[in-house]
């Protein structure tokens, strides 16, 4: 199956439900874009379940935290260099090759003699990860046609719904029954479907022909930047963290200068303009995951630490989340009309920044009932908003520049993800939070940092309302 760009198109007659997904015209792509989620998806959270398995065996708990920072800056690098990669190299070969690139990052932390190995082979699969989503995100409205782009995001928060309570057994059996080396070389048998689907599905795509040099520059600044502030937020003191967070927003602000005057602009030219729609509603793919990320730092540790549950269950209370956001995901993509997938963008919002506070007064006072309720208005919020807000900015930009907002999109939710841990993780430990925390050091911290999630959330719903009323004023 070889679909061109633009040769989808709406189905004549009524609008395409769930099921031409797997239509024969639409079950290959359906497929390769569903994989390159689930790599993603499911190698974040083998490692979480696998990763202290083989630190026992080869030592240096310290660098713990790395395998997962460096995961994280490698794969927004990979993601903002995705578009020029697309350009220089036709989909299906930058597909390819970012493919083979997270599939040699696999196999070096499978064999991994030491952790210092390992946190280099997590690198190298993050640059590959990170290039593979971003262009499978630039190919959804390749792909499909536009009443089926909804409905892929909906597929896509199912997926990771399987991947947070299917992953975490399945990585937990491999690790037990084998080893963790076995259980890390998932992502191979994973990697290699994808790379076969690639071939098989994804069109070739035009070689860009005077394209100027490649952004390394750029690349490397903001890679330092979000690199500078996981090290400001493990330094946890004050007198460190707050100049390193500084020069490294600085830096970043001035990263965003130099692309907007450069012949070969990693960012779309609308990106973070208070005045364009587009440009807010990016500012809102940033803030919403890093409000939400307070939830992935603490939200298990809570429930283990707080009330006394063991991982197993406390993973699964986690995992609600995952289950509100898939359940309203698949609900909001069979919403047909843009007003009111506008409506959705609107009060995504307000619905994490009420979840987040719900969180903040549950550990304060201790209240279960409370912690439940906030991971599932999170999940909420964060399902109302992924799947209309990304089709939005698809929607409106132009044909130049979607390969650019589209690749984008999660590329800003990881670095939100990444941004949020960091500041969230300093704010807790500021607050009291720590490794020789008591249990009142933990819940000041966790309490300090689910309030802190509130605001950035609060700050989300600003953008919110001024995405809609520019999308709206344009319609």
């Amino acid at each position: 199956m070889n679909h061109e760009p633009g040769a989808v198109g709406p189905a004549k007659g009524r609008e395409p439900g769930w099921r031409a997904l797997l239509s024969l015209d639409y079950i290959g792509p359906t497929t390769t874009i569903s994989l390159g989620v689930a790599l993603y998806a499911f190698n974040e959270f083998f490692v979480a379940t696998a990763l202290p398995s083989a630190v026992d065996e080869l030592g240096g708990a310290a660098l713990i935290s790395w395998a997962f920072t460096f995961f994280l800056v490698f794969a927004i690098v990979g993601g903002l260099a995705a578009a020029d990669l697309k350009a220089r190299l036709g989909a299906r070969t930058a597909l390819a090759l970012s493919a083979l690139v997270f599939l040699v990052g696999s196999a070096i932390t499978v064999i991994a003699p030491n952790m210092p190995v390992l946190i280099a082979g997590r690198a190298i699969q993050g640059i590959g990860e990170g290039v593979v989503a971003a262009i499978c995100y630039a190919l959804i409205p390749v792909l499909f046609p536009s009443p089926l782009v909804q409905k892929i995001f909906g597929l896509e928060a199912f997926i990771w719904a399987i991947a947070a309570f299917g992953g975490p057994v399945l990585a937990g059996f491999l690790t037990e029954f084998f080893s963790w080396r076995v259980a890390f070389g998932f992502n191979l048998v994973v990697g290699c479907i994808f790379l076969l689907l690639v071939f098989l599905v994804v069109p070739k795509g035009g070689r860009g022909e005077g394209v100027a040099g490649p952004p390394l520059l750029r690349l490397g600044l903001a890679g330092g930047a979000i690199l500078m502030i996981s090290v400001a937020a493990a330094a946890a003191h004050p007198m460190v963290a707050g100049p390193v967070c500084g020069l490294a927003l600085l830096l970043l602000v001035g990263v965003v200068s130099l692309d907007r005057r450069n012949a070969n602009p990693v960012l779309p030219g609308a990106a973070f303009r208070w005045k364009d729609p587009v440009g807010v509603g990016l500012w809102m793919i940033l803030l919403m995951p890093m409000a939400q990320a307070a939830g992935g730092v603490f939200m298990v540790y809570g429930f283990q630490f707080l009330w006394g549950y063991g991982a197993t269950i406390a993973g699964g209370l986690a995992a609600t989340l995952a289950v509100a956001w898939s359940v309203t995901a698949i609900l909001v993509a069979m919403v047909s009309t843009e007003i009111g997938r506008l409506r959705a963008i609107a009060v995504s919002s307000v619905l994490l920044a009420a979840g987040a506070a719900l969180a903040a007064i549950g550990v304060a006072t201790y209240q279960f009932a409370l912690m439940i309720a906030a991971q599932l208005t999170m999940g909420a919020g964060m399902g109302l908003n992924w799947g209309p807000l990304c089709q939005l900015l698809m929607n409106r930009t132009s044909d130049a520049e979607r390969d650019r907002t589209s690749a984008m999109l999660p590329t800003l939710q990881t670095a939100g993800y990444a941004l949020g841990a960091a500041v969230f993780g300093l704010v807790a430990n500021l607050a009291g939070f720590g490794d020789t925390a008591d249990l009142d050091g933990a819940r000041a911290g966790m309490t300090a940092a689910y309030a802190s999630a509130t605001l950035v959330a609060l700050v989300a719903a600003v953008f919110g309302v001024r995405t809609v009323r520019g999308a709206a004023s344009i319609s």
